[in-house]
């Protein structure tokens, strides 16, 4: 049998106050949507309002544009898979073998909170069926629980976007929440590596990655977990 991926993206494309775009971080989602689709698996696409997602501009920057980047530009299936995703209400977790989010800086708006994301979540883990987050998407597990009632990343080892990374950013004042703040007061055990390095913590059925250049590496810890 294929494995069945879901992929949940931001649909939120305005930073703050700021008035300037952001939204998905082009690299976070081809890097493990190649991933996955060279497996073999079949992917659905999901965000809160469904339909397009938007993608971060800063993200189609020459020095942003990895060949997973530059491969989602000429492929005309993901690209239109992109502009219709399906609205994550209407997502069952019995549905998927796995789950994986995708960041940017949207998901701080519109996933941190969404009663539906922390639903998938927790239904997605209950079930013993892995998840996996990456840069600011580490952001839906801030409110999860367990089926105990305790927070899902308590004494977990996991990772996001830095604050030093949102600092270099200048963004710090900007953003709602900052992962690695949010996911220490829950009980996360939070590690990084120095600044846009890579790395990936798994704990169980929980996959993270820091930041952009940790996508792909987070996406193969997931389909080891999948193996």
């Amino acid at each position: 049998m294929t494995k069945r991926m879901l992929m949940v993206m931001t649909s939120h494309e305005i930073m703050g106050d700021t008035g300037k775009k952001t939204g998905m971080w082009l690299e976070e989602f081809a890097a493990p949507y190649y991933a996955f689709k060279d497996q073999g698996y079949t992917i659905t696409l999901a965000s809160p309002m469904g339909g397009q997602v938007p993608i971060d501009p800063n993200s189609l920057a020459d020095d942003a544009m990895t060949d997973d980047a530059m491969r989602y530009t000429k492929d005309e299936l993901a690209r239109s898979a992109m502009a219709s995703t399906i609205p994550l209400e209407d997502v069952r977790a019995d549905e998927f073998d796995a789950v994986f989010y995708p960041g940017g800086h949207g998901p701080l708006w519109d996933l941190s909170d969404n009663a539906h994301s922390i639903k998938l979540i927790e239904d997605t883990i209950a079930a013993k069926k892995p998840v996996g987050a990456v840069c600011h998407a580490p952001i839906v597990l801030k409110d999860v629980k367990t089926s105990d009632g305790k927070y899902l990343v308590d004494g977990k080892q996991v990772t996001g976007f830095s604050n030093s990374e949102e600092a270099a950013m200048e963004l710090t004042d900007v953003v709602p929440y900052l992962v690695e703040d949010e996911l220490v007061k829950k009980g996360g055990k939070y590690e990084s590596a120095d600044d846009f390095a890579v790395k990936v913590c798994t704990d169980g059925l929980l996959v993270t990655g820091q930041n952009p250049p940790s996508s792909r590496p987070a996406a193969d810890a997931l389909i080891k977990l999948l193996a």
